[in-house]
């Protein structure tokens, strides 16, 4: 029964007007009326709003949308910025290693392009840091034009309409011809966000709603009682645990001793508290002499790969301090912690909460 697949203009047109009646409103978004008068996409705002929903949900990246857009309303103007601002901004929504690539891929299409973001999936593909699902997303939703756009979402909403069993990601191969037979001409880009949007509300991972789908009548799943259990997925190997030392120290008027990490690897690019190596047992490796006091107290964070505990060092900055390397005193009026990464902003509570230094 996979290969009996209906006709996609028929298919997606039922999916277009459910989409008509029931689109998400998102501030990155053209409404399907909008877009039917003749409102195009700004190719700037989807490809930000795509950048910053990968690996992270609509919740968490509307704000932060809202506040780039707002301080950076076009790609010169994100071109243009300096490289800490924006790292600033980003703090907190994590994958420090797309708002790095975010300023090179403006850059890149500011001088190279005009400002203008090519419209085509090849083109989009060699700009830095898009890869397949950006540049599919983007051809596709600001140029309509007919690409498989292919997200957590799809990929649920296509096990369970032909009843793939076989556990991603080593089906995604499989899911993504499906979807791609399924993708129509006309109005391609309504379509990818229809067939999103179905999988964020209606046919969700858990209790799908099937019985007010648009394409419940055709799916396998439904028909099987199945939908529940799919899509699957192979079991992942156990996240290992690594251990640090992070150390927060003031100096007397209250300046705090950041430090800046290197561009490559884990929080690159982004300030935060002088510290150890994380690894099984690092040795302890304080900025500088002085006599440090352990708060008792140990952040932990959960990374892709693993989980990280750190022991809280605190102690003040001795006088005549200079620091090194990439190493800054920030006054405390200028300190804010929200321009920390998650990990760094947690030990700052932790050490406010239980009044370390000047608190």
């Amino acid at each position: 029964m996979r290969d009996e697949i209906p006709d996609p203009q028929t298919f997606g047109s039922v999916l277009l007007d459910w989409y008509d009646d029931h689109a998400r409103k998102m501030p990155w978004r053209i409404s399907p009326s909008d877009r039917k008068a003749g409102v195009m996409p700004d190719p700037y705002r989807v490809w930000m709003s795509e950048v910053m929903l990968q690996q992270t949900t609509v919740a968490a990246v509307k704000d932060y949308f809202q506040r780039f857009t707002l301080r950076w309303p076009t790609i010169a103007d994100l071109a243009a910025a300096e490289d800490p601002d924006v790292m600033a901004e980003w703090a907190g929504l994590g994958y420090y290693a797309r708002a790095r690539n975010l300023l090179k891929c403006a850059r890149v299409v500011t001088s190279e392009y005009g400002g203008q973001f090519p419209d085509t999936y090849d083109a989009l593909l060699k700009l830095p840091g898009i890869g397949p699902y950006t540049a599919a997303a983007i051809s596709s939703i600001a140029f309509d034009r007919p690409e498989t756009v292919l997200d957590g979402n799809v990929e649920r909403v296509m096990a369970r309409m032909y009843d793939i069993h076989d556990p991603l990601p080593g089906s995604k191969p499989a899911l993504k011809s499906l979807a791609g037979v399924l993708t129509p001409s006309v109005r391609p880009g309504d379509y990818a966000q229809a067939v999103m949007d179905l999988g964020a509300t209606i046919c969700t991972p858990k209790s799908p709603a099937c019985g007010i789908c648009p394409w419940r009548s055709p799916c396998l799943a439904r028909q099987n009682g199945t939908a529940a259990e799919l899509p699957k997925k192979t079991p992942k190997a156990p996240k290992p645990t690594r251990h640090g030392h992070v150390y927060l120290a003031q100096t007397i008027e209250g300046a705090w001793l950041l430090e800046r990490r290197p561009d490559k690897g884990l929080l690159g690019g982004m300030l935060g508290w002088p510290g150890s190596d994380w690894g099984d047992a690092p040795a302890p490796s304080p900025p500088f002499e002085a006599d440090w006091n352990c708060l008792g107290e140990e952040v932990r964070h959960t990374f892709t790969h693993f989980h990280l505990i750190l022991k809280i060092y605190v102690a003040f900055v001795p006088e005549g301090f200079s620091p090194q390397n990439q190493m800054l005193l920030v006054d405390k009026h200028q300190f804010d912690p929200g321009d920390l990464p998650t990990v760094m902003a947690k030990a700052f509570k932790l050490c406010s909460t239980t009044k370390g230094l000047g608190f």
